[in-house]
């Protein structure tokens, strides 16, 4: 199977502390991912005024929001990390917004339902992730005519259950392989689960051509309580375990391995059932 990406959402983690979202690339960078994500949005055009009348809670979120001026110093410190730097736009304008700095766009399962968001971003000519949490496969099939209608060539959605945090027996895996069979896009796993077994199964038996996992760096995150959060110790060898274990697929061409070719000769002669051939038995001698 071709090797899966990893994408860290930093989410809402990060304070609105640019000290802090710098050190989520550093511990997305050290745990193996290949791309971290933020998210761009204004709680006053996320949220309907009628909801933000009646809610403090929905109002506090203003002190999740990203300053638009941590984008360049993040995109920088990607680009020295060797990590690809991505981020959700959230309201349309903030599609231009990001065009200087993301690597790809990742649109949220919340914001499924809004074409003329999923057209800004396919316009722009950058890969587009989408998460599917919620939706039917009207929906997802629709979304996926919106973005291809506006020129989108590098589509992956993402298998979601959009409960913070998801139950194991919800995650509903398989549907990675029935959203690849009725878009013919590439599809990976959006983990809300927090479990390796989850993460691991979504790779290996259902293919996920990409894994996003949301990180905290010290459980002090605003999110972290919800329980969906991974914190840097508990998804890095979930990572490498994943790495080693698709390296060890090979190429599946039936040969002698550099590691074995030493014993070839020391298998049993056909002749006589001994070891080792005989053409090496006349010339050998033992290390001094």
């Amino acid at each position: 199977m071709d090797r899966p990406i990893f994408i860290a959402e930093a989410s809402s983690n990060h304070g609105r502390q640019l000290s802090r979202a710098l050190a989520f690339v550093d511990a997305a960078a050290a745990a193996g991912c290949d791309a971290v994500k933020f998210q761009l949005f204004k709680i006053d055009r996320m949220f309907a005024p009628e909801i933000l009348s009646r809610s403090a809670k929905h109002r506090a979120r203003k002190d999740w929001e990203l300053p638009v001026a941590h984008l360049a110093p993040l995109a920088e410190h990607c680009s020295k990390r060797g990590i690809a730097f991505s981020c959700t736009p959230f309201y349309v304008e903030a599609v231009e917004e990001l065009r200087p700095y993301v690597a790809f766009y990742k649109v949220a399962s919340y914001e499924l339902l809004v074409d003329d968001l999923l057209a800004a971003c396919a316009a722009t000519g950058k890969p587009v992730v989408l998460s599917t949490g919620m939706a039917t496969m009207d929906e997802i099939r629709h979304a996926v005519a919106v973005l291809r209608r506006a020129n989108a060539t590098d589509i992956t959605l993402l298998h979601c259950v959009s409960a913070y945090p998801t139950p194991a027996a919800e995650a509903n895996l398989s549907a990675i392989a029935v959203i690849r069979e009725a878009t013919g896009c590439k599809v990976g796993w959006s983990d809300h689960t927090r479990r390796p077994a989850v993460i691991e199964r979504a790779v290996h038996r259902w293919n996920a051509s990409a894994v996003e996992f949301h990180l905290d760096l010290d459980g002090k995150g605003a999110e972290y309580a919800a329980g969906h959060c991974w914190l840097p110790e508990e998804i890095a060898p979930v990572i490498a375990r994943i790495r080693e274990s698709i390296v060890a697929d090979g190429t599946g061409f039936k040969e002698p391995q550099p590691a074995e070719l030493a014993d070839r000769d020391w298998r049993a002669d056909p002749q006589d059932g001994m070891r080792p051939l005989r053409h090496i038995r006349a010339i050998w001698e033992p290390a001094a």
